[in-house]
């Protein structure tokens, strides 16, 4: 989870040319109040009050909101939950004022977080929050997660809700982390049947999840109709990853099956990008995070490729000169084979209808989804007025240079200049070459 993985994500985005094709905007570090829209203001308060120094002091603490081995304190701990945050809660806004219909926030996508804990990495969950966002403006968001460990923190936010539907593709069993995401589980009260869970095993491989993630999804977006899908990319499930256990490549346009159809030949493709293909051709506002990855360079693989896919541009498989070049030697190609790791699930996947689509499947037919479409509608247009998009302090802390702050307004409007990037120490500074 370092950010050294963004960087290298940023500058393989810069080689190709991705960034010409969009608008990139530099998010406002999210308030401890916007934070505490989700989670516990105590919780909130310690973390921007814990450091490395001091930590020693607060023993207690640290055991009650899961501090510790799988979630350390770290310099400048608050600042880096602020700035992942504030970009997926800013991705929201704009979708919801209709100024772009796809936001990519890949620093997003910390699943895990609870409300009064961090849990596997994730301090802030910014999934919930930018999903508090968009209910602002729609009745229903749609959250797709295609990480190899449970989305459980998004999953439990809203368990009892019909207003967000959670679908979780998933390693699960072994005592695999975290341990929930059984096919059982799928909601409570007015959100039962609105949490899905397609739970697998080692070794599944481009073919069986896309099949599955196909199948299952269309059938989700037919019955519940969002108004919006938030789309957690984590790039984990991908093959060699050095905490996951799946065989996915990132795009399987080698591994194509061809089939003959009348009239002539079609590939059907598949791979963790088919799946962000897929979702994208719904056409409905669509929010991209990235998640977990543990081998760095497939994981600036995988979401470089996926920024091509979200804009329609196939991207050359040999890899630009950049600064982080010699982290994809020896080949350095963008896109990687699936692996070979064995399928404990091997009959299972071959088995794959019957055990764990067909269950989920029998479920959009419950009638609760189809009332929950006319239920909802009723219950945002009865609403007076839609809720402010943010609160900003009178004063923050954080901000007190008043060379550096700026109004809300110019915040928002900061597109990033085509000459600020450079791909050296220099970025995002246009004058350091003249110096």
């Amino acid at each position: 989870m370092k950010p050294h993985r963004l960087c290298m994500t940023h500058h393989l985005v810069l080689a190709y040319e991705l960034h010409n094709k969009m608008e990139i905007y530099r998010p406002h570090k999210a308030y401890p109040v916007e934070l505490a829209q989700f989670h516990s203001a105590d919780y909130v308060d310690f973390l921007h009050r814990i450091t490395p120094d001091t930590q020693h002091l607060f023993s207690n603490e640290l055991a009650r909101y899961n501090l510790g081995e799988d979630c350390p304190v770290f310099d400048n701990l608050f600042e880096f939950c602020q700035i992942y945050a504030g970009g997926t809660i800013d991705a929201a806004r704009r979708l919801n004022n209709q100024l772009c219909d796809i936001a990519i926030n890949w620093s997003g996508g910390l699943h895990h977080a609870k409300k009064c804990e961090a849990s596997g990495f994730c301090y802030i969950n910014d999934l919930v929050l930018g999903i508090l966002e968009l209910l602002k403006h729609h009745a229903r968001v749609l959250y797709i997660d295609i990480d190899v460990h449970h989305g459980d923190g998004v999953e439990e936010a809203f368990y009892f809700t019909d207003r967000v539907m959670t679908v979780s593709f998933h390693k699960y069993g072994d005592m695999f982390f975290p341990g929930t995401g059984d096919v059982k589980e799928m909601g409570e009260r007015e959100g039962k049947f609105y949490a899905i869970n397609v739970p697998l095993k080692d070794g599944i491989d481009d073919t069986s999840f896309t099949r599955l993630f196909k199948t299952i999804i269309a059938k989700v977006v037919e019955t519940y109709q969002p108004g919006v899908i938030v789309l957690q990319c984590g790039a984990d499930s991908l093959a060699g990853d050095r905490l996951g256990c799946f065989n996915l490549s990132i795009d399987g346009v080698d591994l194509l099956i061809v089939c003959f159809l009348a009239g002539g030949i079609a590939t059907l493709l598949t791979g963790h990008a088919e799946c962000v293909r897929f979702a994208k051709k719904f056409n409905l506002p669509l929010l991209v995070t990235g998640g977990g990855g543990y081998t760095k360079e497939n994981v600036a693989r995988c979401w470089t490729v996926e920024t091509g896919v979200l804009l329609d541009t196939e991207l050359p498989n040999e890899i630009p000169e950049n600064e982080y070049i010699k982290y994809f030697a020896p080949d350095y190609s963008l896109k990687i084979p699936n692996g070979h790791i064995y399928s404990k699930g091997l009959q299972r996947n071959q088995n794959w209808k019957t055990q764990t689509a067909n269950p989920i499947l029998e479920r959009s037919r419950c009638k609760s989804w189809k009332i929950s479409v006319v239920s909802n509608m009723h219950r945002v247009y009865r609403c007076k007025r839609v809720p402010p998009d943010f609160y900003i302090p009178d004063s923050d802390e954080d901000e007190q240079n008043p060379d550096e702050r700026v109004d809300q307004h110019t915040r928002d409007k900061q597109i990033q200049r085509n000459d600020e990037y450079y791909e050296g120490d220099n970025d995002n500074d246009q004058h350091m070459d003249d110096v």
